[in-house]
């Protein structure tokens, strides 16, 4: 991700977690191709709640290990799914959505939440993007939470 400095330059002063979280996707949205939906969920009791969001309507409330959201919060683990539809207890908030990457965010060992990018293609995500997006997760945990 070529513009990652016009990232931070966007959030790095801005103490609203929500302000920030709006133009983090914004600015994913604008630098991923072939994506349909970039977002957040956010931790709130013991759930997943929808947060800022770029894309269609999406569930709002995601138990903690159902689907590929809650399994990324439960594992703190990376999830790239390659076709969704193959993966247990898929959650199909757009139908269009085929492939999928929840990066889980992580303060002080404590999820507070993940970053979710779905996509109509098959297997869209490479190793490369999973590194890349969890260099920018990394980053951004002082500014979301």
């Amino acid at each position: 991700m070529q513009n990652f400095y016009q990232l931070m330059a966007l959030i790095e002063d801005e103490p609203d977690i929500i302000a920030n979280m709006a133009n983090i996707s914004a600015w994913l949205n604008d630098e991923l191709d072939r994506i349909n939906w970039v977002g957040f969920y956010l931790m709130k009791n013991n759930e997943l709640v929808l947060g800022p969001f770029q894309g269609h309507p999406a569930c709002t409330h995601i138990a903690l290990g159902r689907g590929v959201c809650g399994t990324s919060a439960k594992t703190k683990t990376t999830q790239r799914v390659a076709d969704v539809h193959q993966f247990p207890g898929h959650i199909a908030c757009d139908s269009q959505s085929r492939s999928e990457i929840v990066i889980p965010l992580i303060k002080e060992d404590q999820i507070i939440g993940v970053l979710d990018i779905d996509s109509p293609e098959l297997d869209r995500f490479s190793q490369s993007d999973q590194d890349n997006l969890e260099a920018i997760a990394k980053a951004i945990i002082p500014y979301i939470s």
